[in-house]
């Protein structure tokens, strides 16, 4: 019975364990903007874009997730505001890559 519950509770942290999100980010001049990426579930990526600026912001959002074509999202953030964006795949997300392009409007 101990043997069992061993087993168990050891399996417990891997099934806890995220995917690694890299982000990049390309703001231009006069863009504040800051961003909180997270999993959603095992094959949808998700990120929360803030404007902390006085000017409304047009992103370009790319989620790439290895041999799976790269999915785009884009989004008008307003001054003050912030916006989710998410993506869902085909496949487990093994490693998230997510680029964040955005330009004041």
């Amino acid at each position: 019975m101990k043997k069992c519950c061993a087993a168990i509770l050891m399996c417990l942290p891997l099934g806890a364990m995220a995917y690694p999100i890299d982000v990049e980010k390309q703001l231009e001049d006069g863009v504040k903007l800051d961003y909180t990426a997270y999993d959603t579930a095992y094959d949808i990526g998700a990120i929360t874009l803030n404007n902390y600026g006085q000017v409304p912001a047009a992103c370009k959002v790319m989620f790439r997730n290895g041999p799976e074509a790269p999915r785009v999202r884009r989004v008008n953030v307003p001054a003050g505001k912030s916006v989710d964006v998410t993506a869902k795949f085909n496949r487990q997300i093994i490693k998230l890559r997510i680029s964040v392009n955005c330009t004041a409007e």
